[in-house]
């Protein structure tokens, strides 16, 4: 028995640093743009596991662009809505270095930039340069004249064709969006069976979806004529361009 005690005394005191270092590895740096600007320019490093969470304020129906240029082509960055600590809605290894798209709600968002896992198993190091601008809604150029519905956030509503696999036939979803003009908007269908899905639009083109790491199909979108049509692993959305830039 005194063995064992022993024993397992030695697994503790190895487990907890394992544990504690995991956790030590996120920095967290907020995020400040000088008096009069709407963006910043931020220059940094890591090695390994090593994560940096930049922290910034926003506004919903405020518009974010983020871009990331590293010296390391596994370095990217994730993007976490307020009140969220893992589940990103934009992971920059599937997506790409670069995002612009209305925020759906107030708080704190965090880009969260970091090495792949096969990149930090190496150790490798990346030097990068992180770009963060927020336009602020009265600035972000909505088309003139394009009130929001009456009780809600939406300067549309009504229904658009969608499925949500790939044996289910197509139906329709209701589904809200914001725009902020030049093409950039924010479609948020109701998916049959609960829970929403929120689909990025810059300038007239389906860019990406909010995504997380639980929720993570492979998208894609093409144009026929004046509709999108967007797959979301097996959903299947069609959005015409007047929901996206009105009219």
């Amino acid at each position: 028995m005194k063995a064992f005690r022993v024993a397992m005394t030695l697994v503790w005191v190895l487990l907890v640093p394992c544990s504690l270092s995991v956790a030590d590895e996120i920095e967290v740096k907020r995020v400040h743009f000088a008096a009069g600007a709407s963006s910043a320019t931020l220059k940094g490093s890591l090695a390994g596991y090593k994560t940096i969470d930049y922290r910034l304020g926003a506004k919903a129906g405020q518009t974010m662009t983020v871009t990331l240029k590293s010296n390391n082509t596994a370095n990217y960055f994730n993007l976490i809505a307020p009140g969220e600590t893992d589940a990103a809605f934009f992971i920059g290894s599937s997506s790409g270095n670069h995002f612009q798209g209305s925020l759906p709600a107030d708080g704190d968002y965090t880009v969260r930039v970091y090495l792949m896992r096969s990149a930090a198993r190496r150790n490798e190091k990346a030097n990068y340069t992180l770009t963060v601008g927020i336009a602020s809604a009265s600035s972000a150029r909505a088309p003139h004249g394009d009130a929001k519905v009456a009780g809600t956030n939406y300067h549309a509503t009504g229904e658009i064709p969608c499925a949500m696999s790939l044996s289910q036939p197509t139906h329709s979803c209701h589904f809200g969006v914001t725009r902020e003009g030049n093409g950039t908007a924010v479609v948020t269908v109701t998916k049959t069976g609960g829970g929403t899905r929120a689909i990025f639009f810059t300038k007239g083109h389906a860019t990406g979806y909010d995504q997380s790491q639980s929720d993570s199909g492979k998208f894609s979108a093409k144009k026929q004529g004046d509709l999108s049509i967007i797959h979301i692993g097996g959903e299947r959305y069609e959005i015409p361009d007047a929901v996206v830039s009105g009219g």
